[in-house]
C-alpha cells in the first residue's frame, strides 16, 4: 500500500512539473515571440488570432472539448491519466502569464526558439515518462487510431503538421522556420527525458577466459552477468560467453577490465534503452551474484 501511495505521488508530482515547466515555455518565449507550434496550443493560438481572446482560457475550452471526446471513445481508464494535465494546464499558464517581465527574457528569437524547444520537451517528457499524457490533440491522434487503425505517432504528426499550417496564413517566414526548429527541438529533448535514467550498455564478451572475466566483473565491476553457451563458428569449439548489461559510466572499467584479462577478447557493445528485472527494476538480491 505504502508502495503504491508513493508512486502515485511521484506520478503526480512529475505530472504537476511539466505542466509548470510546458506553461513557463509558452509564456515565456513562444508567445512574446509569435512562434507557432503543434498540439492544443498551436491550435489555441490559431483561434486567439482570429477572436483575440484569453489564451489559457481558449486553451481550457479546447483541451476540455478533446478530453470529453477521448471520454467517450476511449473510455474512463484513459480520462483518468490525462484530467490533471487538461485541467491544471491552463491554470498554470493563467498564472505564470501574470508574472511581471515574463515576456521580456530575451529579444533573440533564435534563443527564444531553442528555450522554446528544450523545456516543451522537458515538461512533456516529464509528463509522459509516469504513463501520463499531456492530452490536447494527442487525444485526437487517439482517437483517430482507435477508428482507422493506422500508428498513432502518423496521426500525431498529421495533427501537429496541420495545426502548423493552419497558422501559416497569419505568420512570416521567419516564424514558420522557428516553428520547425522548436518541433525539433521538443521532439528531441522529450525522448531523451522519457529515457533518462534507463539507457544502459550490453555487452556480450567472447574469449576463453570467460570464467576469469565473469569473476572480475562480478566482484571489481559490481555488475550482474549472464553465461551463455556458445559454439564457435571456425573451430566448432563450446565454450560460455558473457552476456551483461551496465550503465554508460561503467563502459570504460568493464573494457579496461576484459583487456587486461584476454586482449584477444571479442567484445559487442550496444546500447540498450530500458532494462526491467533484478539489479535494475528490482533490487539485486545479496547473495545472488549474477541472473
Amino acid at each position: 500500500m505504502k508502495e503504491n501511495w508513493k508512486k502515485t505521488l511521484e506520478t503526480l508530482i512529475s505530472v504537476l512539473l511539466g505542466n509548470v515547466i510546458l506553461a513557463f515555455a509558452v509564456a515565456a518565449f513562444v508567445v512574446p515571440h509569435g512562434i507557432i507550434m503543434g498540439g492544443a496550443t498551436g491550435v489555441a493560438l490559431t483561434i486567439n488570432h482570429y477572436v483575440n481572446g484569453n489564451l489559457s482560457v481558449v486553451i481550457f475550452i479546447v483541451n476540455i472539448v478533446l478530453f470529453i471526446l477521448g471520454t467517450i471513445v476511449l473510455g474512463k481508464k484513459f480520462a483518468l491519466t490525462t484530467l490533471i494535465s487538461t485541467i491544471v494546464y491552463p491554470i498554470f499558464l493563467s498564472i505564470v502569464q501574470a508574472i511581471p517581465g515574463i515576456t521580456k527574457l530575451t529579444d533573440n528569437m533564435m534563443l527564444a526558439s531553442l528555450y522554446a524547444g528544450a523545456l516543451l520537451g522537458l515538461g512533456i517528457g516529464l509528463v509522459v515518462r509516469v504513463g501520463s499524457s499531456t492530452g490536447g490533440t494527442d487525444i485526437l491522434a487517439l482517437v483517430l487510431h482507435k477508428w482507422f487503425h493506422i500508428a498513432v505517432a502518423v496521426f500525431m504528426y498529421i495533427v501537429d503538421f496541420t495545426v502548423l499550417v493552419c497558422q501559416v496564413f497569419f505568420s512570416s517566414s521567419e516564424q514558420i522556420l522557428y516553428g520547425i526548429l522548436v518541433l525539433v527541438v521538443t521532439t528531441m529533448m522529450m525522448n531523451r527525458v522519457v529515457l533518462m535514467g534507463q539507457s544502459q550498455i550490453q555487452l556480450f564478451i567472447i574469449t576463453e577466459k570467460y570464467e576469469e572475466v565473469k569473476e572480475k566483473v562480478l566482484k571489481e565491476i559490481d555488475a550482474g552477468v549472464t553465461m551463455v553457451h556458445i559454439e564457435t563458428g571456425y573451430g566448432a569449439k563450446q565454450q560460455k560467453g558473457v552476456l551483461c548489461v551496465v550503465p554508460n559510466r561503467k563502459l570504460y572499467s568493464i573494457n579496461q577490465t576484459v583487456q587486461l584479462v584476454d586482449p584477444k577478447a571479442f567484445i559487442t557493445i550496444t546500447q540498450i534503452n530500458e532494462v526491467r528485472g533484478r539489479g535494475f527494476t528490482i533490487e539485486r538480491e545479496i547473495g545472488i551474484p549474477g541472473r
